[in-house]
């Protein structure tokens, strides 16, 4: 039986992948931000922090595992080190490398591939203060909501638009194939094999909102070839029968479908408003199994009611457009449900939180949660921390990839 299972956004969180940023954050600088896709520079100290909260509120819901703790316990597996270190080479190929990783214990070897390995200068970078990776590490790991993703008993890997994340495929994929945690019906779309440029699809674009209804965002990061491909292989594989795709603006405030949209309850969603209500909608596809054309839907809200899920919205940053930009910019959309009406966020977007309130959640600080042992009765978001990990761009949802959720009912 696969130990993996996912079919809604909402269900009991059971089991969940996270990564504790780390030293690999070093590398974003001022000089290389943009290369490792960040608007800003994060405090590594307080980031650590504000994550150790967030995974202390993750682990009274569910059981909480380490990315780099299953790469370890697996890479002492002779096949899967053997896996991992040549697909590693297909990336970086490099003989002294490769003789490097050879000599490293499974916890060296996990270290060095996430947080890098910096080349040592010669005399003229030296005397030109250059520092350059033979590795490179992966600031972006802690966001791994993007690499990999459980639909139904099966994985898929993503695809990632950006080849400073390629090697972000290669861990979840080991983990997928090696680790019994994530024990799953097989891998159906396989990303860290995929190297055509039209072909790319990351996990924040993915949302299982029933076993057989899938939205997908077509966004910068998620090309329409990949989706069709994805669609395809849940139309042939799976029990997915309907497909809704949200045609994503061009913006760096919606690199992925959960910066605008999620879903935290049976039949509520926070989205950002001019995305889904209003003359700037955006466009609505539907592709069904058996189908060979997609047709345009009236709107977001008109398309999931006719496919037996009407959703009401809960507008980020509330009535004022200036305060839904804010808080849109700020992650506002972005919630992590770890039961139905029960979610994360941060505490920051505080307009959202009072939309919240008034749509019967309670609003509990992380810190307060912690301390009581009190089980949660009703609607609540529990709100972390967010003055460093929300300049990653991203928040509670990318910063987890749920492996098991409990099936509604």
């Amino acid at each position: 039986m696969p130990a993996v299972r996912v079919t809604s956004e909402i269900g009991v969180l059971e089991s969940v992948l996270v990564h504790s940023p780390g030293r690999e954050l070093e590398a974003v600088t001022p000089g290389t931000r943009e290369d490792y896709l960040y608007n800003d520079l994060l405090g590594l100290e307080f980031a650590a922090e504000e994550h150790t909260r967030f995974k202390a509120v993750l682990q009274r819901f569910a059981k909480v595992h380490e990315i780099g703790d299953l790469l370890v316990e697996v890479l002492k597996k002779p096949a899967a080190r053997e896996f991992f270190t040549t697909k590693t080479m297909d990336v970086v190929p490099s003989e002294p490398l490769a003789k490097q990783l050879a000599e490293l214990s499974a916890k060296e070897l996990v270290r060095m591939a996430i947080h890098g390995f910096e080349e040592k200068p010669g005399p003229i970078a030296t005397a030109l203060h250059e520092a350059s990776f033979v590795l490179p590490p992966l600031p972006n790991l802690f966001f791994p909501r993007d690499i990999g993703m459980v639909i139904g008993d099966h994985a898929f890997v993503g695809s990632m638009r950006y080849g400073v994340r390629w090697t972000e495929e290669l861990l979840i994929k080991t983990l997928f194939t090696f680790h019994e945690e994530v024990g799953n019906a097989g891998v159906l779309y396989d990303g860290s094999e995929e190297r055509r440029p039209n072909y790319t699809l990351e996990g924040g674009d993915v949302h299982v909102l029933r076993d057989d209804l899938v939205l997908l965002g077509f966004s910068e990061r998620s090309s329409p070839s990949a989706l069709d491909q994805l669609t395809d292989v849940l139309f042939k594989q799976t029990r997915v029968t309907d497909v809704m795709v949200v045609v994503m603006p061009r913006e760096p405030t919606a690199i992925h479908l959960d910066m605008l949209f999620t879903q935290i309850d049976k039949d509520l969603c926070v989205v950002y408003p001019p995305a889904f209500v209003g003359p700037e909608r955006l466009t609505i596809l539907h592709r069904r199994k058996g189908q060979a054309t997609v047709r345009e839907m009236p709107d977001f809200f008109a398309a999931v009611k006719k496919a037996g899920l009407p959703l009401l919205p809960v507008l980020v940053g509330g009535g004022r457009r200036l305060n839904q930009d804010r808080e849109q910019w700020a992650s506002g959309c972005n919630f992590l449900a770890v039961r139905p009406g029960v979610v994360i966020s941060y505490g920051r977007n505080v307009e959202t939180l009072a939309e919240l309130e008034r749509a019967g959640f309670r609003v509990i600080p992380a810190s307060d949660f912690l301390k009581s042992d009190r089980p949660i009765s009703g609607r609540a978001a529990i709100t972390i921390g967010s003055g460093e990990l929300v300049r990653g761009g991203g928040g509670p949802r990318c910063m987890t990839l749920p492996i098991r959720r409990a099936d509604l009912r």
